[in-house]
């Protein structure tokens, strides 16, 4: 090969991340390459894991030692031979951060150029830009500061002033929070006795000491406390006391609350305290500020007749209009740069946004395409730009605007890496990668490289079902219900009054923004008898695993414990059953510093993560009998056999295991840790736990996400089976095939944010196609013409 081509490509040979067997692949720099295959091939290990995680690792090391000292420390993927890599920016579907004051506005570079444009041109002025910061409080003081005089340096105290925009009611965040007391204390009880309700406050450990310490009365019913005890209790600010000799922290249940729960995002926290917040604590919108977080100073100053926070409060695509109209010479170079990041928020789809949504609400779609917006701008060139499912999210008819984005980071001299699924955007590719054949140890192959009409020819699972198409129903299903919506004003809603039909598969679409998710979250979800399976991201660390993620651990562990009369805990690797040498982690970890730590296999258990004394108990009879971490290492399928022998046993762990094969995922092992799971095997994961709950309708939002075209098929079946087995679904869609599968369907628009919220059709998918009439339904008629 010569220099010249070496240089033209992205050289990758002998990779061994998560299931990839020794994968070579050349990749042409330059252009688009469409990364496709199954969910679980080995796509994003390829991508992400491999070309993506060496690139950062590599700038990273460009850096001095003390700065690595700050940054995470990234271990080298396992690869033989990795070269031509360009520096690599992962655009991927990664919510952005959910810290209630962040916005869309704060997560570009929008707010803070409209905090500069208000600080020169608002009237009456009213100070710099964090003046118009609500993450910037207001603070003055004094402090000793170092000053030269005659040559000689001295120290001087002088008072200072920093002038922010956070309203100081709600502190930056727009709403403020009204606590239930009686979920905080059961007032017939005393402290003693447990009347705390607040979950980790048990009396039987330090809280109980400290309580005690603090001088509070311990055995009295609260209902019987002075004024002065029961505010102490409640609303006492941080006091140092001591209790049997050891220095601590008293400070009251309210108070540590609104520190320890309150002032992070409601999603980040643990289940059962992020049931208790939403039992316990009522937000509304923020009396003195009125939700827009600024002080009034903030608000007073305009540019004509709009201050920073009506600007902020406008549809993205309104607002760059408004800037437009301004001419202002002084701040021209200003209003260009506003321009062009308010255009590229239009050019990608989404105008209908407001610089003050909460970041935390983005689906994730849109927080990757807000992540985009960055780059479009940028003039850099010969970059490596990674992207994992672009078109998530997006209405047929958006997918080529967003196509167009793509191919204009290419033209202008990068490296474009997609992982998709959708036929729209791998067939603009100009080189495809197709891995499998399979998934988890069936996959991790490269089947098929080449171009898009040799991948049609190749015989590939991707291959053959490139060019799929749903065919409508000949027969519908009928109604025998409906769910009456009525009045609905979520969001940009409306008053919308629907009926929707239950005991039949009902789709609603749209285009992105049109209402879809308003309609359903806030007048179907939350009903009795609704089970909602949404995108928010499983949580768990890496000891997290299917079976312990669904439940299917619990009563395994109990079989083990029946058949050998011990108890259910030895089973358990982060429990009594753990290997004392790596505790159950079945790796022993090294920190080496600024250098990425080392994970190797414990000597002691293998990297079964058991002790050798559990590991001898087996259940099951004869020569067919396994030990736990036997079993964790089974498939999802063999697994189901394995007990299947014995389903009196275990009958609860036999429904999960014949509930994730339904969602497709019986490759899957028991044990494998949810960290190596791809975003598409991690939705079905979650669909079969939710599947399992007492219900009458089930809600899902996009379960096409990460789904191969032949995968569709897979979980139209099971919608299918859901329906026919007495349940109502209701599926939030854009996947053309499942739109043609429906009974039913609603269309909300007719375009998105102020110009949708309507519901511009109801009816069967064959009505739709024949009337053509709205944006969905254009694009579905031509999907099922072919």
């Amino acid at each position: 090969m010569r220099d010249a081509d070496r240089h033209d490509l992205i050289r990758v040979h002998g990779a061994r991340v998560n299931n990839l067997k020794d994968v070579s692949v050349e990749l042409p720099k330059r252009r688009l390459t469409a990364v496709t295959g199954v969910s679980g091939s080995g796509k994003s290990s390829l991508v992400f894991g491999t070309i993506a995680a060496e690139s950062q690792r590599l700038v990273n090391e460009t850096y001095s030692a003390f700065l690595q000292g700050f940054m995470p420390t990234l271990a080298r993927p396992d690869v033989d031979v990795l070269d031509g890599l360009t520096t690599a920016i992962i655009v991927d579907q990664e919510r952005l951060g959910s810290d209630p004051r962040s916005t869309v506005g704060t997560a570009t570079d929008a707010h803070a150029l409209l905090r500069i444009l208000f600080s020169r041109l608002g009237r009456p002025h009213v100070g710099s830009p964090q003046a118009f910061s609500f993450n910037v409080a207001s603070i003055s003081g004094a402090g000793a500061v170092t000053v030269s005089k005659a040559g000689r340096q001295t120290k001087e105290r002088r008072s200072f002033a920093i002038t922010g925009g956070m309203c100081p009611r709600c502190e930056g965040r727009g709403a403020v929070s009204d606590i239930d007391l009686t979920q905080i204390y059961d007032a017939d009880r005393s402290l003693a006795d447990g009347a705390l309700l607040v979950p980790g406050y048990s009396m039987d450990g330090w809280y109980g000491r400290i309580f005690g310490g603090a001088g509070l009365p311990m055995d009295k019913p609260i209902a019987k406390f002075g004024k002065r005890d029961l505010d102490k209790l409640l609303y006492g600010e941080p006091t140092r006391i001591k209790v049997e000799g050891v220095n601590l922290t008293y400070e009251g249940v309210v108070t540590k609350i609104r520190k320890s729960m309150l002032s992070r995002d409601v999603d980040t926290l643990q289940p059962h305290v992020r049931a208790f917040v939403e039992r316990a604590v009522t937000f509304t919108g923020c009396p003195d500020c009125d939700g827009t977080r600024l002080t009034e100073a903030a608000r007073s100053s305009k540019i004509g007749k709009v201050s920073i926070a009506d600007v902020c409060a406008m549809e993205i695509r309104d607002l760059a209009g408004w800037v437009e109209e301004l001419d202002e010479p002084a701040v021209a170079p200003l209003l260009r740069a506003l321009q062009e990041t308010l255009d590229a928020f239009v050019d990608i789809g989404l105008g209908y946004l407001a610089l003050e949504r909460p970041s935390g609400t983005l689906s994730g779609g849109e927080a990757q395409r807000v992540k985009m917006i960055r780059q479009l701008g940028s003039s850099l060139t010969d970059v490596t730009y990674v992207f994992d499912e672009p078109t998530v999210g997006l209405h047929p008819h958006d997918i080529q605007r967003m196509n167009e984005l793509l191919l204009q980071l290419r033209d202008k001299g990068n490296t474009v890496l997609v992982v998709e699924h959708k036929p729209e955007a791998i067939g603009i590719a100009d080189h495809v990668v197709d891995l499998g054949p399979g998934a988890g140890s069936a996959g991790g192959e490269v089947v098929f490289q080449g171009t898009v009409a040799g991948l049609r020819r190749s015989g590939t699972l991707t291959g053959r079902h490139l060019d799929d198409r749903a065919k409508l129903k000949e027969q519908v299903r009928t109604s025998s219900d409906v769910l009456e919506v009525r009045g609905a004003v979520t969001h940009n809603l409306r008053d919308v009054d629907v009926d929707i039909p239950l005991g039949v598969l009902v789709v609603v679409t749209g285009v992105a923004g049109s209402g879809k998710s308003s309609l359903v979250d806030g007048s179907v979800a939350g009903r009795e008898g609704v089970v909602v399976v949404d995108q928010t991201a499983i949580r768990g660390s890496r000891r997290s695993n299917p079976a312990t993620y669904t439940g299917m651990l619990d009563p395994i562990r109990k079989a083990f414990a029946k058949q050998h009369g011990v108890k259910p805990a030895l089973f358990s690797a982060n429990s009594d059953g753990a290997c004392p040498n790596c505790n159950g982690a079945g790796v022993v970890y090294t920190d080496l510093g600024i250098m990425a730590g080392v994970a190797t296999t414990c000597e002691v258990c293998e990297g079964k993560r058991f002790d050798a004394s559990v590991l001898e108990y087996r259940f099951g009879t004869g020569d067919d009998a396994r030990d736990i971490s036997e079993v964790l290492a089974m498939p999802v399928s063999e697994a189901a056999a394995f007990f299947a022998a014995d389903e009196t046993s275990v009958p609860a762990a036999c429904r999960i295991l014949d509930r994730l094969a339904d969602v497709g995922l019986g490759y899957l092992t028991l044990g494998q840790p949810l960290t190596t799971l791809s975003g598409g095997e991690r939705q079905r994961l979650k669909l079969a736990a939710r599947l399992g709950e007492a219900g009458t309708v089930y809600v899902l939002d996009e379960p096409t996400t990460g789904l191969h075209l032949a995968d569709v098929e897979q979980l139209l079946g099971l919608l299918d089976r859901l329906v026919d087995g007495g349940k109502s679904v209701i599926v939030v869609e854009h996947h053309q095939a499942v739109m043609a599968h429906a009974d039913w369907l609603v269309d909300l628009g007719p375009g998105a944010g102020q110009d949708g919220g309507r519901v511009v059709f109801e009816g069967p998918p064959a009505d739709l196609v024949a009337a053509a009439s709205t944006l969905t339904g254009e694009h579905l008629a031509a999907y099922v013409a072919g």
